[in-house]
């Protein structure tokens, strides 16, 4: 029996019949330069760490929120490395405020991505307490995870990618792990209280002020291909962190990231949204829309209407991002965790509130994608443009409407690879799965 959902109830009988296209199947090629050993790759990139660490040291290795397909078996690299050079590696979370901004919730979350003790080969110390180091003259204070400060050394992980709040040279990385992610809650709300625009001034100064604390030891740079696979593995020293060396990462992720293949599309349908996606839930880089009141909207691609379906199981609920959609179908509404979502954006700031509103809802999916194709402002629906993905990580495969087939033969990167179908849903008018 579905979830009563107060006012949204007196929608649950409204319904749309609008003519829907059919859908041509696109693979999307992209570079599919990869790292062949990841872990063997992890080991090369640590080696010049080897003269700084003695034996029987205590070294935090950080793992953050994100669904990144090599981070596993890269922390469980770093730890068998570390054991190997004589130290007593264990993961930390480094996930600001998600998982409910609870310890327990951030060690679920860590498992959903595929990092456990066991799988790891070592323990987890998690903790939503933290140590504040300084505070910044004019700026936020500057909280370090408990557990991390109490260890010797520290390693953090993460990739590096164009961020969803701002722009900058230094975006999403070893920088922001060490700032909001090892600063939990506190750390993360401090410096989101300035604004997605001075997440570009403040997060390097308090990274830099963790390392000049010397248990930084380096970060692992994961710079992955448009596949999520990872294409480069790389060792930033600690001086380099924050800097140029990090600030070129960011340029050659930013070459390699997938993104939608067309300029303007009327409508956008996503099958799932989530944390593990997108720290937004959805790639703001991929969906055009930034969202945040006084930050710059993006060139492309303009995209009328996008109706969102679900939100992944990893998010355990965290729906924030969902009001950079336009349209949601009831089965969503019902996975929400609110006060996971109200969190997260809260921590975030100005950042937030936008994208935490409930965008309109109807009864299913087929409501919901009739409604995005009726208020699109195209009449004409066999000139309507419609993209459907997975989701915004996984853009080699869409289906796109016939109305874009010209754009499809005229793009060396994009292949059509069966016949068009229609879109189809089951009797309770969920769209049907991808074939």
């Amino acid at each position: 029996m579905s979830t009563h959902l107060g006012p949204f109830e007196a929608v649950r009988n409204l319904t749309y019949d609008v003519p829907f296209p059919r859908l041509l199947p696109v693979r999307q090629r992209f570079d599919p330069a990869q790292v062949a050993d990841v872990a063997a790759a992890t080991a090369q990139a640590l080696e010049p760490l080897r003269a700084r660490i003695r034996a029987g040291m205590t070294v935090a290795i950080t793992a953050g929120s994100r669904g990144i397909h090599d981070k596993p078996a890269v922390v469980r690299a770093a730890g068998e490395w570390l054991r190997a050079a004589g130290a007593e590696p264990f993961v930390v979370p480094a996930m600001g405020s998600h998982g409910g901004a609870t310890a327990e919730g951030q060690v679920e979350l860590l498992a959903d991505l595929g990092i456990t003790e066991e799988s790891v080969g070592m323990p987890i110390r998690a903790t939503m307490e933290t140590v504040e180091i300084d505070r910044l003259p004019d700026g936020p204070a500057v909280h370090l995870d408990a557990n991390a400060a109490k260890a010797d050394g520290i390693l953090a992980i993460n990739r590096v990618k164009a961020h969803t709040d701002f722009q900058g040279d230094i975006e999403s990385g070893i920088t922001k792990i060490i700032a909001i992610g090892l600063g939990k809650q506190r750390g993360a709300e401090g410096i989101h209280r300035f604004g997605p625009a001075n997440l570009a001034v403040w997060l390097p100064p308090v990274a830099r002020r963790i390392v000049d604390t010397g248990k930084v030891l380096g970060g692992i740079a994961i710079v992955e291909n448009a596949y999520d696979r990872a294409a480069r593995i790389e060792l930033l020293d600690a001086p380099d962190i924050a800097g140029p060396a990090e600030a070129a990462l960011l340029v050659d992720s930013k070459r390699r990231m997938a993104r939608l293949p067309f300029d303007d599309i009327d409508v956008a349908v996503i099958d799932e949204m989530g944390k593990n996606y997108s720290g937004a839930g959805m790639d703001t880089n991929v969906i055009g829309r930034m969202m945040i009141r006084g930050s710059a909207e993006f060139e492309r691609p303009r995209i009328r209407n996008i109706a969102v379906l679900d939100v992944s199981d990893a998010s355990h609920g965290n729906a924030v991002g969902l009001g950079l959609a336009d349209f949601v179908p009831f089965r969503l509404l019902e996975r929400i965790d609110l006060r996971s979502v109200y969190i997260n954006a809260m921590t975030s700031g100005l950042g937030g509130p936008q994208r935490a509103q409930i965008p309109m809802a109807f009864a299913t999916d087929r409501d919901t994608i009739a409604a995005a194709v009726a208020t699109c402002g195209r009449a004409d629906v066999s000139a309507l443009t419609l993209v459907r993905m997975r989701n915004t990580l996984d853009l080699e495969h869409l289906l796109v409407s016939e109305s874009l087939r010209p754009a499809v033969d005229a793009h060396r990167d994009l292949e059509i690879t069966g016949d068009a179908v229609p879109m189809a849903f089951d009797e309770e008018g969920r769209l049907q799965p991808w074939q």
